[in-house]
């Protein structure tokens, strides 16, 4: 497995990660989150051994990953790393970006494998594509790809889907964490949307103020908050009577305690989304339809 004893990594004197300890099993899928700045990128690079860490211990089974005071060359064979910012060759295509790794030895297979890598990205149209002419999220695609190529044991993606658009995401999405979890391919995951995490990860991490604030399946995060940050990442939320209470557990009744004043409805697809007042509080809600402005309705917690 994966183990991360007592890391903790500075840049020049400001401390971006404290005492954060946490493992990864094989095949497990691992997601982090937080706010920018909170330390999602800067732990993956530790993990893949760009930075030397200021204190602690980094495994992989029984290898210790190490920053490059110890490695001329960054990185290890076993692991492949999906950053921000694509390493790709633009003038070559994308079947030979993918395949540019895989030995030419035996062609067949290196065909095969590429052809398929190419069917999980869904990238075949584009296999005879150069690079240049492709867009950020077909680029995105193509570094996927190609990471997963060689097999790595573990592969560390920071914020994958992020140039993807909306009529690919969803599918790719699917796709590639399947991928991974028929290949037994141990992931990290950085990222700020919900839909990376709810329904693929195993487990997951809040990084906030340089520690580990929330550490668990998502389903116990979303069902048991532990903080307005934790609840904040999963949808819109309320604080009443000191109790986190999102916006789909609050029912519209003829007569209640709590009575607000509708400021406004925003259409969501399967719901509205209604921002109302009680006395000086915002309190958002969900109805099954448009509620007009000023309009007064009385609520009650359905949890």
């Amino acid at each position: 497995m994966l183990q991360v004893k007592n890391l903790t990594f500075s840049y020049k004197k400001i401390k971006i990660l404290d005492q954060i300890n946490f493992s990864v099993n094989p095949g497990e899928h691992l997601s982090i989150i937080g706010e920018s700045g909170s330390g999602k990128t800067t732990l993956l690079k530790l993990l893949y051994g760009e930075f030397d860490l200021n204190e602690g211990e980094i495994y992989w089974k029984n290898q210790q990953i190490l920053g490059p005071k110890y490695n001329l060359v960054i990185g290890y064979d076993f692991m492949k790393h999906v950053a921000q910012e694509f390493d790709l060759m633009p003038y070559i295509s994308v079947e030979e970006n993918i395949g540019k790794y895989l030995s030419n030895f035996f062609p067949e297979e290196k065909q095969k494998r590429t052809f398929e890598l190419l069917e999980v990205v869904e990238l075949n149209a584009f296999a005879h594509v150069k690079v240049k002419t492709l867009s950020g999220g077909q680029k995105q695609r193509v570094a996927l790809a190609r990471a997963l190529a060689k097999e790595p044991e573990i592969l560390l993606l920071d914020e994958p889907f992020s140039h993807i658009d909306n009529f690919k995401k969803q599918s790719l999405r699917r796709r590639v964490f399947k991928y991974l979890k028929d290949n037994k391919i141990t992931c990290i995951v950085a990222t700020h949307d919900k839909t990376d995490v709810l329904g693929f990860a195993d487990r997951m991490i809040l990084l906030n103020n340089a520690e580990i604030e929330a550490y668990d399946t998502p389903e116990h995060l979303f069902k048991h908050p532990k903080s307005p940050l934790v609840a904040s990442f999963f949808g819109e939320f309320n604080v009443i009577n000191n109790n986190i209470i999102y916006a789909h557990q609050l029912k519209v009744v003829d007569k209640s305690n709590m009575k607000v004043k509708v400021i406004k409805s925003y259409f969501k697809g399967t719901y509205y989304l209604i921002e109302s007042k009680c006395e000086d509080d915002l309190v958002f809600f969900e109805s099954s339809e448009i509620l007009p402005e000023g309009h007064t309705v009385f609520l009650i917690i359905n949890t």
